[in-house]
C-alpha cells in the first residue's frame, strides 16, 4: 500500500472513530499533498509525500517553539499532537551513527577540504538521508567536520 493510500485509509478510520483532532491533522496533510499536486501538476509518489510531511513537521516544530516562548502551552500541545500524527507517516529514522557514517562517506566522496565545500557535501548526503534524518542536524554535523582541521 502506498503512503498516500495509507493516509487516506487512516482518515477514514479517524472519521469512523470520531477522533476530531487526529482527523483534522490528517486533513491538513491531505490538503497539503493535494496543493502540491495541483501546483506542480504531478501525482505524488511516496518520496513526494515524505517531502510534504517533512515540510509540515518543520512548520509545526517552529510553531511549537514560538508558542512555548509566548507561554501558550495550549497551542503548543495542539501542534505537538499534529507532530505525532505526521511523524507516524515518516520512514524509520537513522541512528546518529548511521548519519555520521553517511556524512563521512560523503566527505570522502566529494573530497571536501573546508567550509566552502559545504554545498558539494550536502548534495551528496541529502538524497541518502532525506526523510530519515533531521537535515538541520546533518548540516551542523557537516559544518563541524569541515571546520575541524
Amino acid at each position: 500500500m502506498s503512503l498516500k493510500a495509507r493516509i487516506q485509509e487512516d482518515m477514514k478510520t479517524a472519521m469512523k472513530a470520531r477522533e476530531a483532532a487526529r482527523l483534522a491533522a490528517i486533513r491538513l496533510l491531505m490538503a497539503a499533498m493535494k496543493q502540491k499536486e495541483v501546483d506542480e501538476r504531478i501525482e505524488l509518489d511516496d518520496a513526494g509525500v515524505v517531502q510534504v510531511i517533512e515540510k509540515m513537521l518543520k512548520q509545526r516544530r517552529d510553531s511549537i517553539a514560538q508558542y512555548e516562548a509566548a507561554k501558550r502551552q495550549d497551542l503548543a500541545d495542539a501542534e505537538k499532537f499534529e507532530v505525532q500524527v505526521l511523524a507516524a507517516y515518516m520512514p524509520q529514522g537513522l541512528t546518529a551513527a548511521e548519519v555520521e557514517a553517511a556524512v563521512a562517506a560523503a566527505l570522502a566522496e566529494s573530497g571536501a577540504k573546508g567550509p566552502a565545500d559545504m554545498g558539494k557535501v550536502m548534495a551528496i548526503v541529502k538524497p541518502r538521508v532525506a526523510g530519515r534524518a533531521d537535515m538541520a542536524e546533518v548540516s551542523r554535523l557537516i559544518r563541524a567536520k569541515l571546520a575541524a582541521p
